[in-house]
């Protein structure tokens, strides 16, 4: 088959990477325009535009569904991994099987941007991929294939991210195979839930609640945009933490201890800050930066 893939972020590289080794032709890349990032606002390019020019693959970026149109006219099919665009039927239905879109959860659960934090943030055990034939709603099409996966307890969401990215190639081979065998997709049933975005604010640690579900909320934001706090006024950033059994304490109290690092949570349970990475400095280990913070008796985050 003629493909196209539309895809921004790096996850979408394993599955660039077996297209072109397959026998299908990887027609080109779609991906979104360069964004200004950083202090000096410069264009930043996507991480599978950069993959693309060193393979050598054309690559291109739309700024609009019209300038869309003229680059899917002629394919068999277009593949979708975190594109980050919602397109209209008239452009959805130009390729001749239509656009396909590798979604990381087991849908129906967890439609939406972030489903694979979103999953560690509800302590799920398992979780998975979707392929399915893109249509007008938020990933509401019809599935050609899923495929699951155990989460590891200690995945933070890169981690899982990465995983199933990987995962996520076979379920593109499979749909592929069905998709010129002609099998039609089936129509996704049960109770739906979403995934929204994750944003700034609700990546903020609460440490009253227990601290499980802390942990949890570390594991899903440590990525983007960061399982945060303060100390010192200053924004701090958590990276890595295990539940410790119960210590009581005001919620958010360190308690440096043997070479370790506790902060009281909810209920009067703790946990084990692992990694931290202060403003302004590079990630490091907890233990390291309270030697370097000199911290004293009682001081909290938050």
């Amino acid at each position: 088959m003629r493909v196209a893939v539309a895809a921004t972020p790096d996850v979408a590289i394993p599955t660039l990477e077996w297209l072109i080794e397959s026998e299908h032709e990887l027609v080109c890349i779609i991906t979104q325009p360069d964004r200004p990032s950083g202090r000096g606002l410069k264009d930043k390019e996507s991480s599978v535009s950069l993959w693309a020019q060193e393979k050598g693959i054309t690559v291109v970026k739309p700024g609009s569904s019209s300038e869309m149109l003229p680059i899917v006219r002629g394919l068999d099919l277009v593949i979708t991994i975190g594109y980050g665009v919602i397109l209209p039927e008239s452009i959805l239905n130009v390729p001749r099987y239509g656009f396909v879109n590798l979604h990381f959860s087991l849908l129906p659960r967890y439609r939406g941007a972030a489903p694979a934090q979103r999953a560690l943030e509800n302590g799920e055990t398992e979780t998975g991929v979707t392929v399915f034939k893109l249509d007008k709603g938020m990933d509401t099409g019809p599935i050609f294939s899923q495929d699951k996966i155990t989460i590891d307890t200690s995945w933070r969401s890169f981690e899982l991210l990465h995983a199933l990215a990987a995962l996520g190639v076979q379920s593109i081979a499979k749909t592929m195979t069905l998709i010129e065998q002609e099998v039609s997709p089936t129509p996704q049933s049960g109770a739906g839930s979403i995934a929204p975005k994750i944003t700034k604010s609700e990546a903020k640690i609460d440490f009253s609640v227990p601290a499980k579900k802390v942990v949890q909320r570390i594991k899903a934001f440590t990525y983007e945009p960061g399982a945060w706090t303060t100390f010192n006024d200053e924004s701090f950033k958590i990276s890595r933490a295990q539940v410790s059994g119960d210590r009581g304490g005001s919620p958010g109290s360190i308690v440096v201890e043997n070479h370790k690092v506790f902060v009281s949570c909810g209920d009067g349970s703790c946990i084990e800050v692992l990694e931290v990475r202060p403003a302004g400095k590079r990630e490091m280990s907890a233990i390291e930066w309270t030697r370097g913070a000199r911290l004293a008796d009682g001081v909290c985050f938050g």
